[in-house]
């Protein structure tokens, strides 16, 4: 994995937006979007919202994406293989780049047909932990036509990434402002954060 690694954090460092088109392998893409499929069925997931604790708020014209947050406690072989990679990442940007990340968190994420997430920045107002974005597509056979675009606000221009399976995005969350647009089919992927907490 040290060459996907090196990959993803290259890219960033030259482009401010790193994105490896295969950084995920096409098994794992397969059973994770197959966890959604399920997530959904059983009624599992839920209106994405916006804030944080008490401030924390449906914004369904902001946002209308519907999430699962995902936990090592779960007992699904797929998601377990994700976190453990998300983990060696950890390992080793702060080998390399000594980003002293020490916690994270992802979620699933579903937009259905119509959904979208208007221009936005990942880190809160209030709250520095969130360092990294992480954005992993689980969709076959996207084309632009598809809608459910992420839109990257570089200083330079705008940068467009469909959202194909296998690809990641990797970001810092207090540079990049960006959106995905309105959505004309089901879209799947698991979106996170790198955090760097303060331990009292």
């Amino acid at each position: 994995m040290q060459e996907k690694f090196d990959f993803l954090i290259d890219d960033y460092i030259l482009n401010k937006v790193g994105i490896d088109k295969n950084f995920l392998s096409a098994t794992l893409t397969n059973g994770l979007s197959q966890n959604i499929v399920q997530l959904l069925a059983n009624g599992q997931m839920s209106p994405a919202r916006i804030g944080q604790n008490d401030d924390q708020h449906k914004a369904s014209k902001i946002r209308s994406d519907m999430i699962y947050w995902m936990d090592k406690s779960h007992e699904n072989v797929f998601e377990q293989e994700f976190l453990a990679l998300m983990e060696d990442l950890i390992l080793y940007l702060n080998k390399t780049c000594y980003a002293g990340i020490n916690a994270y968190e992802f979620h699933y994420a579903l937009y259905e047909e119509g959904a979208a997430y208007g221009r936005h920045k990942d880190r809160f107002r209030n709250d520095s932990d969130r360092q990294y974005s992480v954005v992993n597509y689980l969709n076959a056979d996207w084309v632009e036509d598809d809608g459910g675009l992420l839109l990257l606000y570089k200083d330079e221009g705008t940068q467009m990434v469909l959202p194909m399976a296998q690809t990641t995005v990797f970001f810092k969350c207090d540079e990049m402002e960006h959106e995905v647009t309105m959505s004309k089919r089901s879209r799947m992927s698991i979106t996170g954060w790198l955090k760097r907490s303060i331990i009292a």
